[in-house]
């Protein structure tokens, strides 16, 4: 039985394969459609194993929230040309809506999800096999609370944020959060919560600084503190200097939403080093 336009057409819906990649298929297997979605999940599969040692740095980063939960998962491949391919966003855009849809709070939880007759674990591999590229979810990220803004940092799928605030406020608020934290790269939300592992480091270094600089012993401490305290301006998301008016901080900026406003949670994510 000669292999049709519309069984082609049937394969290439279900599996995402290029036209001679299904119909190649759908002769290799006699026409049977589900045979064929076999042969091509077997070839990702096999495509996956042989390149399983190269480098995926390129790759597509995407966030959403809705309802209270918002994440952020990168799709990662070889190469830019597969990155900006409009069937490969939209299978990291289509797994993204999956995790958000069930609050799934780890990779491993989005991977396990279902997705057409298999997983989404399966459908990458099988994106794989269509691409010839190695391929990988990474980056995975979640936040919940009470309003979240999320940022696609000028829609070029490379760099997203997302903050939650404890309080409902006019979106502006939110965004504009999000795009410093885009910007700025802080390290935590306040010194409340800065890793104590770099405190104690960059304190031990503002004071060996101190000493080196021939400071009284009695004022080390004291200067290591003032040290500290611009690190955490630098550092610390509230402190900063708000991008959008550098006289107020980011502190500052919030209470202009409510005066009780704060941020509870913010996450974000690259594919490029910084």
């Amino acid at each position: 039985m000669a292999v049709t336009m519309a069984d082609i057409t049937k394969l290439r819906q279900m599996s995402g394969a290029g036209m001679m990649d299904c119909k190649k298929a759908l002769e290799e297997a006699g026409n049977d459609i589900e045979k064929a979605m076999e042969i091509i999940r077997k070839k990702g599969q096999a495509v996956a194993a042989k390149r399983s040692d190269r480098e995926a740095a390129e790759g597509c980063v995407l966030v959403k929230a809705e309802n209270g939960f918002g994440a952020i998962i990168a799709l990662k491949c070889e190469t830019d040309f597969v990155a900006k391919n409009e069937d490969f966003v939209k299978l990291a855009k289509d797994i993204l809506d999956l995790a958000v849809a069930n609050k799934c709070k780890t990779l491993d939880e989005v991977k396990a999800l279902p997705m057409g007759k298999a997983t989404v674990a399966d459908a990458v591999v099988d994106r794989s096999g269509i691409t010839g590229e190695k391929m990988e979810l990474d980056g995975y990220m979640v936040i919940e609370g009470e309003d979240i803004a999320v940022y696609n940092h000028q829609n070029k799928n490379q760099l997203c944020t997302m903050v939650a605030l404890n309080k409902k406020v006019a979106e502006e608020f939110g965004h504009a959060v999000a795009m410093q934290i885009a910007a700025m790269n802080p390290r935590s939300i306040d010194e409340r919560d800065y890793p104590a592992d770099v405190l104690a480091k960059e304190k031990e270094i503002a004071a060996d600084k101190a000493r080196q600089e021939g400071k009284p012993e009695n004022m080390i401490e004291k200067i290591a503190t003032g040290r500290l305290n611009k690190l955490f301006k630098e550092e610390c998301l509230l402190k900063q200097a708000f991008i959008q008016n550098d006289k107020i901080s980011v502190a500052d900026y919030l209470k202009g939403a409510d005066k009780d406003c704060t941020v509870t949670a913010f996450k974000r994510f690259t594919l490029r080093a910084e």
